[in-house]
């Protein structure tokens, strides 16, 4: 069975005889090759360079061909602010003034479109034998990235005109996978990492139908689909699988062993969700290659497909994903060379701030990385916009966990998921963002 074949048959949820793996390699591959990720994201040889390179090293069953939840953004409107280490983020929102639902749609010639469908054809024909990922932004987050963090607002002051834009959100990112499948992507994925900084009863009020109506698409076409979120999803994971995805990928804010008995329950396959940081990006081959065996050993062949807990950070060294594939592809030879070995806990020591002592309301934000997280950029946003009217009273802080000692930062406050907030020390807000009268009257009860 060859790896496209493992994929897919998991999808159906087969029996297969060993894991599969996908990692979800975006920026980092860039490193492959030497190249600036805003170069690699904009240049379809670059591209289809690094993701033959990946294919060589990495091992991987599955790939996706661009991970980069700006793309229909862009093409609607969304100034993005390039960098040489992550994927683009938006910066400014066009419906933050004027909330009046767009018309427009996508066309094959549109922004980055055809980059990403002759890097598709391409890969296709190199690599016929690995699944492509081709993955959509999801309809609630690029609905933020039109309206910006008004929209959290907006689900309260204005649901129906909300409803209305995730609908047309959803229209447009159903187009955009038809162009996907048209240059050969195997699995179509919605890419919705907002979708865990709300509640059940929102997700049902405002994201239900219109994913159900994006699934139905992709089954209508027979196309195995899946249904990516980030953050601390777990309060929403039973909705997520009514609305019938082959899948779900989930990352570390999740128990996925527990997460897997829900997803089970409904015939849904889940992927994840090896620690971005702490492992990939600050342990060693070792320390990867354990966490792998971890979690195929805890999870088993069944409905489960081995993958990070979202987009590679652009720093991880390639040798930690290698290592990855050589435990997948020969698992008990792996754990035979790991008996002996110990982790080491490498992490610096530090000192909290003496929040007893401060002249200000110190708002500290935890996230991933806010260039990278959507929803780690949208709650440090929402900070920022409920600081602005207090003017030096009020600081805010991003301790984004790409540095180790934010990492350090969390274990000392008993921190465990990300995103984040604390006010004055006292954690806040988690996975969860909040509304903006919400956050500025803890603000003023701090203030007293």
């Amino acid at each position: 069975m060859n790896s496209k074949s493992l994929i897919l048959n998991a999808l159906k949820h087969k029996e297969v005889p060993r894991t599969p793996w996908v990692p979800y390699t975006g920026a980092q591959i860039a490193n492959l090759k030497g190249y600036a990720a805003d170069d690699m994201f904009k240049d379809v040889d670059k591209l289809v360079e690094c993701l033959l390179e990946a294919v060589a090293q990495y091992a991987p069953d599955g790939l996706p061909v661009m991970f980069d939840l700006q793309v229909e953004a862009e093409i609607l409107g969304c100034d993005l602010k390039w960098y040489p280490n992550t994927p683009p983020t938006v910066c400014t929102h066009p419906l933050a003034d004027d909330f009046t639902i767009p018309t427009r749609r996508l066309t094959r010639e549109d922004g980055r479109i055809p980059i990403i469908m002759e890097a598709t054809r391409r890969l296709k024909e190199a690599k016929p034998d690995i699944a492509l990922y081709g993955l959509v932004c999801g309809p609630f987050t690029l609905a933020s990235h039109l309206r910006g963090t008004n929209i959290f607002m907006d689900m309260y002051g204005q649901p129906e005109k909300v409803k209305e834009l995730i609908t047309y959100c959803e229209e447009v990112v159903s187009e955009y996978a038809g162009y996907l499948i048209e240059a050969g992507c195997d699995v179509i994925g919605a890419v919705d990492p907002l979708v865990s900084q709300i509640s059940p009863a929102s997700f049902d009020q405002f994201l239900g139908e219109p994913f159900t109506a994006f699934f139905d698409k992709l089954k209508a076409q027979s196309m195995p689909s899946t249904f990516f979120v980030c953050g601390d999803a777990t309060k929403n994971i039973p909705a997520m699988c009514l609305t019938g995805p082959d899948a779900i990928a989930i990352d570390e804010n999740v128990d996925i062993v527990e997460a897997k008995k829900v997803t089970d329950e409904h015939g849904v396959l889940i992927s994840g969700n090896l620690q971005l940081t702490i492992t990939m990006l600050f342990g060693t081959q070792q320390d990867n290659q354990k966490a792998a065996i971890d979690l195929m050993d805890a999870l088993g062949t069944k409905d489960f497909i081995l993958a990070p807990g979202c987009d590679v950070p652009f720093n991880v060294p390639p040798e930690n994903i290698v290592g990855i594939g050589m435990a997948v592809q020969n698992k008990e030879a792996t754990k035979k060379v790991l008996e002996t070995y110990v982790k080491k806990d490498e992490l610096p020591d530090i000192e909290l701030p003496d929040y007893e002592s401060l002249d200000h309301v110190l708002i500290e934000v935890v996230t991933i990385d806010s260039q990278t997280c959507a929803a780690c950029g949208y709650m440090v946003a929402s900070a920022n916009a409920a600081a602005a009217p207090f003017g030096h009273k009020v600081k805010v802080v991003e301790r984004s966990i790409m540095y180790p000692e934010n990492v350090a930062f969390m274990g000392r406050i008993g921190l465990a998921n990300a995103p984040a907030m604390l006010i004055n020390g006292e954690i806040k807000h988690v996975s969860l963002i909040p509304a903006g009268d919400t956050l500025t009257a803890e603000i003023k009860a701090a203030m007293t």
